[in-house]
C-alpha cells in the first residue's frame, strides 16, 4: 500500500496538463537553469534574467501594484548561485508547462514542506575530557571545523555557545552574522560564527509571518535548532539539568567546533526553497559539516531538494548528516535516503527517568517522565478514570483532545489518555484545564513499548501498550466491584546504568529504503532518546504556549537528536583526518559500529522487545573511538554516485538535475549494477519470478588508512541459507593509502513466499589484521513479485 501511494504521489507531480483543464493556482517550484547557459549581457544579474524568463511565459504576471495571493510582489523567491544554479518562484501549472519549454531550463521541481524530526551522551559514547588520548584529544575537540545546522535557528545566549578560550575564527570562514530584529551582531562570537535565516519560501506560501509569534531573525522561537546545535558542538556546561533531572555536565560531541546556524523552519514547516538556499549559503560560507534534522516524503532524488543540495555539498567536500525520521517502528518509513547522505536513526542510552504507576490492586506498571513540579501526596491513592469510557464521544475523550473532557468527571482524578493526534504534553494540559490531578499516557498498539519522557505540566507519566491495556482492564473490573479504581504515580528521578542499552528507539524510522533498496538505510544509529541539551528562554520545556517555566536545558527525543551526534562526530573525524572525504568519514563510522548491547547480546527493538535487525539500525550504533582508526575505508567520489544513478535507470537529464553536470553513463556498465556502489554495507534484492536459484556479485575497493605492511584476512558470516564467497580471502597492503579490491559472490535458493511478500536475512563480511576489525553487513532480501 505504501508503495502504491508513493507511485500515485509521484504521478500527480509529473502528470502533463492539458490547456483545457489548467489550474491557475500557484505553488512554489525550484527551477534549475543549465550551468552552460550563458546569461545574456543585457541583464545585469542572473535575477533579472530569471525575472525576464518568467515574464516571457507569464503575460498576466502581477505587477508590483497587483501582488499575488501570497501578498508578495516579487516573482522570484530565491536565486541560487553556489551549489545550485537557478531560482525558486510561485508558478501556475500553465507557467510550469511553458517554462519547461525554454532551452536554458534544466528542471522544474515541486516544493515539499518538511518538518523537524523532533548529557550523558558524550560519556555513553566514550568521549570524556579526562582521556589522555582518543578522538577528542586527536581532533583538538574539533576547534577549526565548522558545523552548519539547518534548523529552527539558535538562542545564542546559552552557555553552550560561549567562546571562552577559543582561538580566532578560522581564516577560511566567509559567512556572516545576519543582524536583525532581536538578533544584534553581538549575538555571534568565536563559537557561533555565523547565523542566517531564510523565510522567503515560507512566506511565499503563507504570507507575511506573524512576528508576535515568530522571530524574523536567526533567533530560535521553537527550541529544536538550539537543542540540535548544542548536541553537535555545545561547550562544557556544569551544572546542567532539566527540572532536576539528568544532573551533571552537558557537552556536545565537538565542544570546540564552530557553529553556523541557518534558520529555515517556521511555524508552518521547513520549505524546500529555503532549505536549498541554506545549503547554497552554508557551502559558500565554508562549513565542513551540514547537520539537517528535518525530513519529508521520499521521492526520486531528482525531485528531492535535500538530496540535490546534499549531493552538491558532498561534491564540495562537505559531510552531510540527516535524521532518518520518526515514523518507526513500521518498515519503509526511513527518509533522507540518498546514498551520499549519512542517515541517522535513534537509540537509547543507559539512562532513564522512571515514573511508575501503582494501582489500587497493588500492581506496579513501569513508566517514564521528567515532570518537575509538586508530586502527588506520598502514600495516598487517588481516583483513577479512563477518559474514553466516561462521557464525551469516546474517541476524542480517550485521546484527551482539546475540549473533550468533562470537568465534572475528571476533577481531582488521575486520567488515562491514549497516545495520538495531539502532542503528548498537550494532553496533560487538557487534563489540567479540566481539573484533573494527574495523567497516565498510554501507548497504542502501533507505539508498542517505546517510551518517551516529557516535561509535563502536571504529574504525569507514559506507559507502554501492554501497561495501558492492564490499567484500562483494572479500571473496567474495579468499576464493577464496590471498590472504585485508584492509582498514584511514583517519580523516581534519574537512573543510570540501565540494561539493556542501547536499544533501537521505537519511533526511529526503519528500512528498507523506499527509493534504493540496494542501499540500506538508516546507515547508523546514535543516542536519540531523552537527550539533554540547550533550550531557549521564553519557551516552556513542554513546548506548550501556556507553559511559562524556564530552563537552560531540556530533554527531547527523536532522530533529530541522533543526527547532530553524528554531525559532531564527523567534525571530530575530519579534524583528526583532514584528508578524508565525506564518504571516508561515513565508512569509518559504519564499519566500526557495534550491534551488541551492554549485555553482550544483539540490540533489542524497543517497540516489541524482540531482537532488532539491520533494517532497524543499519551498520549499528556509532563507536567514535574506533571510528578514529578504522583500518580500512570504503571511499567514494561523485563519479561513483553518477554510475550508481545510471545503473538505477535515472535518465541523463535526471542525473544532471542532481549533480548539476551533464552525465556520462557510458562507463556505468563497468560498475555492473547499483549494488556495486562502493558502499560499506552490501545489499541485494532477489526477485524470484519462479527461479529456483539466484546469484549476484559485489565488487568492493578498500583503502588502507591503518598501518603499512598490514595483512587483512576475511571472515564470512553468511545469512542463514545463503552461500557467500569472497575472493581473495587475504588483502596484503604495503603502504598507507593503497587500494585493493575484492569480489563477493552471493547465491540463494528460492523460498516459498506468498505473492508480494519478502524475506530478509543478514550476515556480514569482516576484515581484520589482528588490530582493526572492519565489518560490512550483508543483507539478502528474497521478494515474491505481485502476481
Amino acid at each position: 500500500m505504501a508503495a502504491l501511494l508513493r507511485v500515485l504521489f509521484l504521478f500527480s507531480l509529473l502528470l502533463p496538463l492539458s490547456s483545457s483543464s489548467i489550474d491557475n493556482s500557484k505553488k512554489t517550484f525550484i527551477v534549475q537553469v543549465n550551468r552552460d547557459a550563458s546569461k545574456p549581457s543585457i541583464f545585469p544579474t542572473h535575477r533579472h534574467w530569471y525575472e525576464s524568463s518568467l515574464a516571457s511565459i507569464s503575460p498576466n504576471k502581477p505587477t508590483p501594484s497587483q501582488p499575488d495571493a501570497s501578498g508578495s510582489d516579487e516573482p522570484i523567491i530565491h536565486t541560487y548561485e553556489t551549489l545550485f544554479h537557478g531560482f525558486s518562484a510561485k508558478l501556475s501549472p500553465f507557467e510550469v508547462q511553458n517554462l519547461q519549454t525554454l532551452p536554458h531550463i534544466a528542471a522544474v521541481i515541486p516544493e515539499q514542506v518538511r518538518h523537524p524530526h523532533t548529557t550523558r551522551s558524550p560519556e555513553f559514547l566514550g568521549l570524556t575530557t579526562s582521556d589522555s588520548a582518543g578522538l577528542l584529544k586527536e581532533s583538538d575537540f574539533g576547534s577549526d571545523l565548522v558545523i552548519g545546522v539547518i534548523d529552527t535557528g539558535i538562542w545564542p545566549e546559552r552557555q553552550s555557545f560561549n567562546d571562552r578560550d577559543l582561538g580566532p575564527i578560522p581564516s577560511k570562514w566567509k559567512g556572516r552574522c545576519l543582524e536583525s530584529k532581536h538578533f544584534p551582531a553581538t549575538s555571534c562570537n568565536r563559537k557561533l560564527i555565523g547565523a542566517r535565516f531564510f523565510c522567503s519560501g515560507y512566506e511565499a506560501t503563507n504570507g507575511k509571518m506573524n512576528e508576535t509569534t515568530e522571530n524574523r531573525s536567526p533567533r530560535d522561537s521553537d527550541g529544536h535548532g538550539t537543542h540540535t546545535a548544542s548536541i553537535a558542538a555545545g561547550r562544557y556546561v556544569f551544572p546542567a539539568s532539566t527540572l532536576g533531572y539528568a544532573r551533571g555536565k552537558a557537552a556536545g560531541m565537538a565542544p570546540k567546533a564552530r557553529l553556523a546556524a541557518y534558520k529555515v523552519c517556521w511555524n508552518a514547516g521547513c520549505y524546500d526553497s529555503d532549505i536549498l538556499a541554506a545549503f547554497d549559503a552554508a557551502v559558500s560560507d565554508g562549513v565542513d559539516v551540514v547537520s539537517l534534522s528535518v525530513g519529508g516524503v521520499v521521492v526520486p532524488y531528482y525531485l528531492d531538494a535535500i538530496a540535490i543540495g546534499a549531493f552538491r555539498a558532498v561534491a564540495a567536500g562537505v559531510f552531510v548528516s540527516a535524521s532518518a525520521g520518526n515514523g518507526g517502528p513500521g518498515g519503509l518509513t526511513v527518509t533522507n535516503v540518498a546514498p551520499w547522505v549519512t542517515t541517522v536513526g535513534a537509540g537509547t542510552m543507559d539512562r532513564d527517568f522512571p515514573a511508575d504507576v501503582k494501582l489500587g490492586n497493588g500492581r506496579v506498571i513501569l513508566g517514564t517522565s521528567v515532570y518537575g513540579g509538586p508530586a502527588l501526596v506520598p502514600g495516598r491513592m487517588h481516583p483513577l478514570i479512563y477518559a474514553g469510557t466516561e462521557g464525551g464521544d469516546g474517541y476524542s475523550s480517550s485521546l484527551c483532545l482539546e475540549g473533550s473532557l468533562n470537568p465534572n468527571l475528571v476533577k481531582g482524578k488521575i486520567v488515562v489518555c491514549d497516545r495520538g493526534i495531539n502532542s503528548r504534553a498537550a494532553k496533560g494540559e487538557v487534563v489540567k484545564k479540566a481539573g484533573g490531578l494527574g495523567m497516565i499516557l498510554a501507548n497504542g498498539v502501533f507505539d508498542g513499548e517505546g517510551l518517551v519522557a516529557d516535561c509535563h505540566v502536571l504529574p504525569a507519566t507514559a506507559v507502554g501498550a501492554a501497561g495501558g491495556d492492564e490499567i484500562r482492564k483494572y479500571i473496567a473490573e474495579a468499576a464493577k466491584s464496590k471498590s472504585p479504581p485508584t492509582a498514584t504515580i511514583l517519580f523516581k528521578g534519574t537512573r543510570l546504568g540501565v540494561r539493556p542499552a542501547p536499544v533501537v528507539a521505537s519511533f526511529s524510522a526503519r528500512g528498507p529504503n523506499p527509493e534504493s533498496p540496494e542501499i540500506v538505510k538508516p546507515d547508523v544509529i546514535a543516542p536519540g532518546l531523552n537527550i539533554l541539551a540547550a533550550w531557549p528562554d521564553k519557551i516552556g520545556p513542554s513546548g506548550i504556549p501556556t507553559d511559562k517555566r524556564t530552563t537552560e536545558f531540556n530533554i527531547l527525543s527523536g532522530t533529530s537528536m541522533a543526527c547532530p551526534h553524528v554531525s559532531g562526530l564527523a567534525a571530530l573525524l575530519k579534524a583528526a583526518h583532514p584528508g578524508w572525504s565525506p564518504a571516508a568519514i561515513k565508512s569509518a563510522l559504519m564499519t566500526t559500529a557495534y550491534t551488541l548491547d551492554n549485555r553482550g547480546e544483539t540490540m533489542l527493538d524497543e517497540s516489541s522487545g524482540n531482537t532488532s535487525t539491520v533494517l532497524d539500525f543499519g551498520a549499528g550504533h556509532v563507536h567514535p573511538q574506533k571510528a578514529m582508526d578504522p583500518g580500512l575505508i570504503y571511499d567514494l567520489n561523485t563519479y561513483d554516485y553518477v554510475d550508481f544513478l545510471c545503473n538505477a535507470n535515472y535518465t541523463t537529464k535526471n542525473i544532471q538535475v542532481i549533480t548539476g553536470k551533464i552525465a556520462d553513463c557510458s562507463g556505468a556498465k563497468r560498475a555492473g549494477h547499483t549494488g556495486n556502489l562502493n558502499y560499506p554495507l552490501l545489499s541485494v534484492v532477489f526477485q524470484q519470478y519462479g527461479k529456483q536459484k539466484m546469484s549476484t556479485h559485489f565488487i568492493r575497493t578498500v583503502t588502507n588508512v591503518g598501518d603499512a605492511n598490514s595483512i587483512y584476512k576475511v571472515t564470512i558470516k553468511p545469512p542463514r541459507g545463503i552461500s557467500v564467497t569472497v575472493e581473495p580471502e587475504k588483502l596484503a597492503f604495503r603502504r598507507v593509502g593503497q587500494k585493493l579490491s575484492f569480489l563477493v559472490r552471493v547465491q540463494a535458493m528460492a523460498l516459498r513466499l506468498s505473492s508480494g511478500s519478502s524475506s530478509m536475512k543478514s550476515g556480514s563480511i569482516v576484515w581484520t589484521d589482528g588490530k582493526h576489525v572492519v565489518t560490512s553487513p550483508l543483507v539478502v532480501t528474497m521478494q515474491q513479485p505481485l502476481q
